[in-house]
């Protein structure tokens, strides 16, 4: 009875292709906007867990004074390269741990120049960060130990200054600092905040510190906890020692802040979660728009084939056969609708992604349940007609004109 009720809807679809093509439009935008927004969001949600995972491994980042809010910080002393060494000394979980001061700077090659910021670090910065050289070598001990007067460059540093250009032994200016290139970066693009991570020239600490500075301050410490140790306990116990170093009591507040990339990871991959499924919501409106498209169809149809019906009814056809074949034609044209719409989702989620320069993760889960929902869209709008049909008196139904 099914298989002769799904022949009996193509063949009343196709009598019908272009009234059957505009009912299931609203399905077909329906389902693919659905999965196009889930699929996009969720390509997003892997960019983001990537750029932070790209910016070290376990990392902690220490700064002086607190969190204001938009940005701001309260005032607070710079930290000092003692700090910096009692943190490496005597929290037993570090396996790296880079100091690091910067200031914006004009660097100038030629007659090129670019506006950029400059860091002053070892070699440690390297390990912290996961930061691989294109070419050249890293700071010797030697040159961190003297303030040597050379640079390493970032990727757009050094396009913008060398175009494709060898800068290796180039000399080039940093504000009143005059420095040799002796390495280039790997480019990691942007932060997921937007900020160029390639656009910075690093040189020794001691050298920003004397020569750029002019002081011994230390404006940020980034700390690599080793694999298979607790971020949360290291957080806790550079916290402590912080305190104990800079003689807060234990009513005041901390005057720094350690922050902890695993936290701010879950916070953006949470937040960027929350939008998808917001938009996704949304869109599944659209799906209920549709479903109201199919029943409204179904019931001119009913309304249009009613001696059909009769006749039908008259010949001994049974309720739930007039029923079967109504509510059939209903799932069948919602079930095509949302197979074209995860076609279309498909297609457009690559362009999008593409367009947004963020990863293709293909969703199998949000397809399954998009093309389902489609279908369910139209047991559930196809009844109400399907029933109306099925009712129907048959000698009624035959003095219909």
């Amino acid at each position: 009875m099914v298989f002769n009720a799904f022949r009996l809807a193509l063949n009343e679809i196709r009598r019908n292709v272009m009234r059957s093509s505009l009912t299931i439009l609203g399905v077909v935008i329906g389902v693919a906007a659905v999965i196009t927004m889930v699929t996009i969001g969720g390509g997003a949600t892997v960019q983001v867990t990537e750029q932070i995972a790209s910016l070290g491994t376990n990392l902690l980042i220490v700064t002086p004074g607190q969190r204001m809010g938009m940005g701001q910080r309260a005032a607070a002393p710079p930290f000092q390269m003692d700090d910096v060494e009692a943190i490496g000394r005597e929290i037993g979980t570090v396996a790296a741990i880079a100091p690091i001061s910067s200031q914006p700077v004009t660097a100038v090659f030629g007659n090129a120049n670019w506006s950029t910021t400059v860091m002053g670090t070892d070699n440690q910065y390297f390990r912290v960060g996961n930061w691989a050289l294109e070419a050249g070598r890293e700071f010797t001990e030697s040159e961190l130990r003297a303030g040597s007067a050379v640079c390493v460059l970032g990727a757009t540093v050094r396009r913008e200054l060398f175009g494709n250009q060898d800068p290796s032994g180039s000399k080039i200016r940093l504000g009143k600092l005059s420095c040799v290139v002796i390495g280039t970066l790997l480019s990691k693009g942007q932060s997921t905040l937007g900020r160029d991570r390639d656009d910075a020239v690093l040189i020794p600490l001691r050298t920003f510190q004397r020569r750029l500075a002019g002081n011994q301050d230390v404006s940020l410490i980034q700390v690599s906890v080793r694999n298979g140790a607790s971020t949360e306990r290291a957080e806790e116990d550079i916290s402590e020692l912080m305190r104990k170093r800079r003689h807060i009591s234990v009513s005041e507040d901390d005057d720094f802040t350690v922050m902890d990339l695993k936290e701010i990871t879950k916070m953006l991959a949470g937040t960027t979660q929350v939008l998808t499924a917001l938009l996704g919501a949304v869109a599944a409106v659209s799906l209920l728009v549709g479903g109201i498209g199919i029943m409204n169809i179904m019931l001119v149809s009913v309304t249009e084939r009613t001696r059909e019906i009769g006749i039908r009814l008259a010949v001994g056809a049974l309720e739930r056969e007039v029923l079967t074949q109504f509510l059939v034609e209903a799932v069948v044209l919602s079930a095509f609708g949302g197979g074209v719409g995860v076609v279309l989702a498909l297609v457009v989620s690559v362009l999008g992604s593409r367009a947004l320069n963020v990863p293709f993760v293909f969703n199998l889960g949000i397809v399954i349940v998009g093309f389902l929902f489609s279908v369910g869209v139209g047991i559930v709008f196809g009844y109400f007609p399907a029933r109306k049909a099925a009712r129907m008196d048959p000698i009624e139904a035959l003095r219909h004109e």
